[in-house]
Formats: C-alpha cells, structure tokens, sequence
C-alpha cells in the first residue's frame, strides 16, 4: 500500500474526508526533510493549488496532531514547526548560538516521564520536544 493509500485510510478510519486539500497538505508534511512551517506548506501547496488558505492549513495541521500523525515543535524564531511523525520518536537538542539541531532519541525521556509519573503522579505525553542549550562547539568557542 502506498503512503498516499495509507493516509487515505488512516483518515477515513478517523472520521475525516480525505478531501484534495487535506491530501496536499499530508504530502507536503510527508515529504518535506525534516521541519516546516505552515507557512511553508502553504508556499509548496499553492505551487499546484492556488486557492489554499493559511486558516485550511492550521485547521489540517490541528486535526492531523490530534491524530498523532503529526508533531508540533517550537524551535525558535517566531513560527512552530510540524514533522511528520513516523515510527521512531525523536526530539531535538537546539543550539541557541549557531541554531544547530541534534537529534535526541527519545529514549532519554523515558526516564524524565518515569520519575515524574511517581513524583507527581502526573502521566505525561512527551511527543515532541525541543531542548534549548549550547552545542560542544559553541561551548568551546566560548571557554
């Protein structure tokens, strides 16, 4: 089955039309490398559909993180990013000098997750997060 077939179905089985709208703003966010904007996929969307609006957009990406079929992160600047999630979660380490981003498996939250779960008592749903910091590099430079 193809990853447009999938999606089709996976909407479907949630309630949502797949309507051509929808189906373009799934493909640019499975097809993009990595993080992007709103703004962003309604730059790549309106290259083939013209009457897309910002507002479609939004109201697509909330429904597609409602259906953990997308991830919503701030990674700084003044716009969230989305990524498609696929089946290895993964959250980010942000360097505020250069604005390199590392890769940090989610395996190190585990534990986060555990001990605030016997802490607090609170479950948490860590779905994807961006760490804030310095990089090795940009701590050497200023040692």
């Amino acid at each position: 089955m193809s990853c447009e077939d999938q999606t089709i179905q996976t909407l479907k089985e949630s309630g949502y039309r797949p309507t051509p709208q929808r189906l373009m703003i799934l493909s640019a966010l499975r097809h993009a490398t990595g993080h992007i904007t709103a703004s962003e996929v309604l730059e790549q969307v309106k290259e083939s559909y013209s009457y897309l609006d910002l507002s479609t957009v939004y109201r697509t990406l909330d429904m597609l993180k409602q259906m953990r079929m997308v991830s919503e992160t701030h990674m700084g600047g003044d716009q969230h990013s989305y990524e498609w999630i696929d089946e290895v979660r993964h959250h980010h380490l942000v360097c505020q000098s250069c604005d390199r981003v590392v890769l940090l498996d989610d395996v190190m939250l585990e534990s986060l997750g555990d001990n605030i779960l016997k802490t607090y008592g609170f479950e948490v749903d860590i779905n994807h997060l961006a760490i804030f910091g310095a990089c090795h590099d940009c701590r050497i430079k200023t040692a």
